[in-house]
């Protein structure tokens, strides 16, 4: 078995401000000790690059070569994996979009969702 995060636990991870940074970093570290595999996504990963180096979003955004850090720190990590779209994704794709209003901002959750169905 195995398991994923979303953007969100990085982020969390990532930002001591936040009164969800313990738990997340907590979380995080859990998983990354297994013994299930992480898989995190390329949009996952894009999205906390994205966001964590985002001046509208943080007071004090990460440096990008900062966040790019923190992703190989985390892909480093022995029982960390990434995956993408296999076959049969568009059709779960679809299965989520005939479930939830899909368009702007959520195109990219329901990206997401479909990915940890598959």
């Amino acid at each position: 078995m195995s398991v994923t995060v979303d953007a969100n636990i990085l982020l969390y991870a990532t930002d001591t401000s936040s009164e969800r940074h313990d738990r997340a970093g907590q979380l995080l570290r859990e998983l990354i000790a297994g013994p299930r595999l992480l898989y995190v996504f390329w949009p996952v990963i894009m999205a906390f690059l994205r966001i964590s180096t985002h001046p509208s979003v943080f007071a004090r955004p990460l440096a990008p070569a900062q966040a790019r850090d923190n992703v190989s720190s985390l892909l480093d990590q022995p029982l960390v994996r990434t995956t993408g779209e296999a076959p049969g994704f568009w059709q779960e794709f679809e299965r989520v979009a005939a479930t939830h209003v899909v368009r702007g901002n959520l195109v990219t959750d329901a990206h997401v969702a479909a990915l940890m169905r598959q």
